[in-house]
């Protein structure tokens, strides 16, 4: 069974994931939380200093099961029984709370560093996250409900790359594209709108006025995000996906690109 947990309003959690905090992503971290401090009540995450293991093991569904499940099962069946580790207990809770969600990140390899990885792997359990059927449609609380379904999340990464190469026709892959298995693929899974990426583009070359610049423009990016739209992504529960997990034949017949599960406008 997946609980429906309903935000604290004016609460945030900010998430981290870079190993050095005289970086930029630790000056970033730093400006965020402040300026986002002057509105909100601000619970982080610092992933790397508070050691945070990112791997799943037995201590997450409990040592010397022998049951024929999956992992996920005994996951959810760790965190119904109350038996989830502490820390990922302590991460669940200050998740729960928070209506704002922030994943800042360094981009490596073109994803999410490990770390943080491990950390959704080990917080967005079975029956806390995502989980039952809905009772009058018959389909899963995924993709658009489930367990988070009244936040929004605002991704922040760093790349080495400058705008046309994780552009659309980019050599290394469209940045969207790439992350689309965690703007849709985990937040919106489990219920958590997502707004536009905030990207730092040749974050590895800047000088110490782009560096400036770019903590300005964070800054000024957390006083309106509030305002801001978010992404419109398809939700299982409206039929889109009705007898199958793909999309519908008749709709946007011929395209297989990752933007058809984003609604169209109006």
């Amino acid at each position: 069974m997946t609980i429906t947990h309903p935000p604290t309003p004016g609460t945030a959690l900010w998430v981290h994931a870079h190993p050095s905090r005289r970086s930029l992503n630790g000056r970033l971290f730093e400006e965020g939380v402040q300026e986002l401090s002057g509105r909100y009540d601000v619970t982080t995450s610092d992933l790397y200093a508070q050691g945070f293991d990112p791997v799943l093991g037995e201590r997450d569904f409990g040592a010397g099961v022998e049951e024929p499940r999956n992992i996920a099962e005994l996951v959810g069946a760790a965190y119904s029984g109350g038996r989830l580790p502490t820390d990922v207990r302590a991460e669940q809770a200050k998740l729960a709370a928070a209506e704002l969600l922030v994943l800042q990140f360094p981009l490596w390899w073109y994803g999410p560093p490990a770390i943080l990885k491990g950390w959704i792997d080990r917080v967005l359990t079975a029956g806390f996250a995502y989980g039952d059927l809905d009772p009058d449609l018959g389909v899963p609380r995924r993709y658009g409900d489930g367990g988070l379904v009244g936040r929004t999340a605002l991704v922040v990464v760093t790349a080495g790359e400058d705008a046309r190469s994780i552009g659309a026709r980019g050599i290394s892959g469209d940045l969207e594209s790439l992350l689309f298995p965690l703007t849709h693929g985990v937040l919106w899974y489990v219920g958590i709108e997502t707004l536009d990426l905030h990207v730092v583009h040749d974050a590895d070359a800047l000088d110490a006025r782009e560096v400036e610049r770019e903590v300005d423009r964070l800054r000024e990016r957390l006083r309106g995000v509030e305002a801001e739209p978010v992404r419109r992504f398809r939700r299982l529960r409206d039929g889109d996906y009705q007898g199958t997990r793909a999309l519908r034949a008749d709709l946007l017949p011929g395209r297989t690109d990752l933007g058809i599960h984003v609604l169209p406008p109006g």
